[in-house]
């Protein structure tokens, strides 16, 4: 059972790199601060969440577990609020979007 939770663990630390290596990905490729802090926020959520998963798995301590769930849950519920306050900040201060960028709500 334990060589079983390794394999798990290792696959979710895995899932979690390739999500934090595709964030880091779109910090570099995409054209403008909006969709930049898109990728960031999102997939450096999800990534760190498989990672925090990886570590509960092989963690055979309780405390430890509850600590990632708890990690999990606040990054679940603070990083998408970070990312909006920061675009909502840089769009009234003048920043605006790419101009291959479609839609744009925020426009008078």
């Amino acid at each position: 059972m334990s060589s079983i939770l390794e394999i798990a663990a290792a696959v979710a630390v895995l899932v979690g790199s390739g999500f934090g290596f595709l964030g880091a990905l779109g910090l570099v490729r995409f054209p403008d601060l909006y969709t930049r802090i898109h990728a960031s926020s999102k997939a450096g959520v999800v990534g760190a969440g498989f990672v925090l998963i990886g570590l509960a798995l092989v963690s055979f301590d309780f405390s430890i577990v509850l600590r990632s769930i708890v990690a999990i849950l606040f990054l679940i519920l603070t990083a998408p609020i970070s990312a909006h306050l920061l675009a909502r900040a840089t769009y009234l201060l003048g920043v605006r979007p790419a101009d291959i960028t479609r839609s744009n709500e925020l426009t008078d």
